[in-house]
C-alpha cells in the first residue's frame, strides 16, 4: 500500500519536517501513533505551531508526505494468490494504528498488488518515464499560470475552499457520481476536498480545462483506505 501527500530513510520516531521537502515513512503503522498524529497540523496548514506558557512560535512546514505499509501483519491480505494467515479482526486492528483524521489528510491511497509473471515478461510498449515527466512538468506549468495572481498558491494541493469553487467546478453528472461515491464508500467530508483537488490534477495532466466525470472516477479510486468496506 502506498500513500501520497534525499537522504536516508527515517527510523520510527525520527520525523523531520523540512520546508518544501519530501518525508518518506516506510512501514507506517509501525510508528508510534502519538508521533504520527503530530503531522496532522502541518499536513493541513503547512506550518507548525509550538506553544509555550509565555509565547507561541510558528514555523513553515510545507512538505510532501509519502508512506508505505503492508495491508496486514503477514502482508498477504488481498493477495491474488496467497492466503492471509492473520486471525479475524487482526487486519482492521493493524490498520487502526493509523487514525482516520490522519488518513483524511493524505490525498492518495494506492493499493499495490503483485504483478504476475506474464505481465512482467510481456513486450507490450508502455509510456516511458520521460513522457510521464513531460506531462507532469506541463501540468505544473498549467497550475502555476492558473494561480499566479494568488499569493502563496502554486499547485492544486494548496487550494483554499474559495479557490476550489472558482477552479474546480464539476458538471451535474460529475456531482451525481461523487455523491454516490460518498454514500456507498463512506467517504468523509475532508476526503471530498481531496478528491476534488486530485481530479483537478488528473484533468491538468490531460490538459483538460474542465473536470470530467472520468477524472473524478480516477480520483475516487485513489481513496482505498477511506472505504468502510476495506478490510472488513
Amino acid at each position: 500500500m502506498a500513500l501520497v501527500g534525499g537522504g536516508s530513510y527515517p527510523q520510527p520516531g525520527e520525523i523531520s519536517l523540512a520546508h518544501n521537502g519530501v518525508l518518506f515513512l516506510d512501514e507506517l503503522p509501525e510508528f508510534k501513533r502519538s508521533v504520527l498524529e503530530v503531522m496532522r497540523q502541518p499536513l493541513e496548514d503547512r506550518n507548525i505551531t509550538i506553544s509555550r506558557s509565555k509565547f507561541s512560535i510558528e514555523y513553515p512546514a510545507s512538505f510532501m508526505l509519502i508512506a508505505s505499509m503492508n495491508p496486514c501483519p503477514c502482508g498477504f491480505y488481498n493477495h491474488p494468490e496467497k492466503d492471509c494467515v492473520c486471525s479475524s479482526g487482526v487486519v482492521q486492528k493493524y490498520l487502526n494504528r493509523i487514525s482516520g483524521p490522519l488518513l483524511d489528510r493524505i490525498d492518495i491511497h494506492i493499493e499495490v498488488v503483485p504483478v504476475p509473471f506474464d505481465k512482467l515478461s510481456e513486450l507490450k510498449p508502455s509510456e516511458s518515464s520521460e513522457d510521464v515527466r513531460y506531462r507532469v512538468i506541463k501540468a505544473r506549468k498549467i497550475q502555476h499560470e492558473r494561480y499566479k495572481s494568488n499569493d502563496g498558491i502554486h499547485c492544486n494541493a494548496q487550494l483554499t475552499p474559495a479557490l476550489m469553487r472558482e477552479h474546480c467546478q464539476i458538471s451535474q453528472e460529475g456531482s451525481l457520481l461523487l455523491k454516490n461515491a460518498m454514500e456507498k464508500l463512506g467517504l468523509s467530508a475532508r476526503a471530498y476536498d481531496r478528491i476534488i483537488k486530485v481530479s483537478r490534477t488528473v484533468a491538468d495532466l490531460e490538459e483538460s480545462t474542465n473536470i470530467e466525470p472520468h477524472h473524478l472516477a480516477e480520483a475516487i479510486n485513489y481513496r482505498s483506505l477511506d472505504r468502510e468496506s476495506w478490510a472488513g
